[in-house]
């Protein structure tokens, strides 16, 4: 990710105090930041995946979510998202009653309704109520 955007990234969901990323695979560098700059970060997904020591990790699947993964959660976020799992990333953050964001896959479209932010190099979608 070019800096630049992870900087606008972090800057966006520095906002938030407790954050969840959905999905983080192989992608650690705005987790990683977030912890840096104090914030408390849990990063999931569906195998197993080394994070940075101060991002806490678990394995859980947005589908059939472990609730209790994302309860003290102010927001779970997702980079590059694809359609497929913008609805139960969704209804995960609503049922924890946490905000969602996220960034899509190029140039595909949020499956869900959504307010758009322009951020450097990207946009950033928050789900709508």
């Amino acid at each position: 990710m070019v800096p630049r955007t992870r900087r606008a990234i972090v800057g966006r969901l520095s906002e938030f105090e407790r954050l969840v990323e959905v999905g983080i695979g192989n992608r650690t560098e705005v987790a990683a930041a977030l912890a840096d700059a104090g914030k408390r970060v849990t990063a999931t997904d569906v195998r197993p995946r080394e994070v940075p020591e101060n991002v806490r990790f678990e394995r859980d699947d947005v589908v059939d979510p472990d609730l209790a993964l994302y309860r003290d959660a102010d927001a779970v976020y997702a980079l590059n998202l694809p359609p497929e799992l913008h609805r139960p990333a969704r209804d995960l953050a609503r049922r924890t009653d946490a905000a969602f964001l996220f960034t899509t896959l190029g140039g595909d479209p949020p499956a869900i309704p959504v307010a758009r932010e322009t951020i450097p190099g990207e946009t950033m979608f928050v789900a709508r109520e």
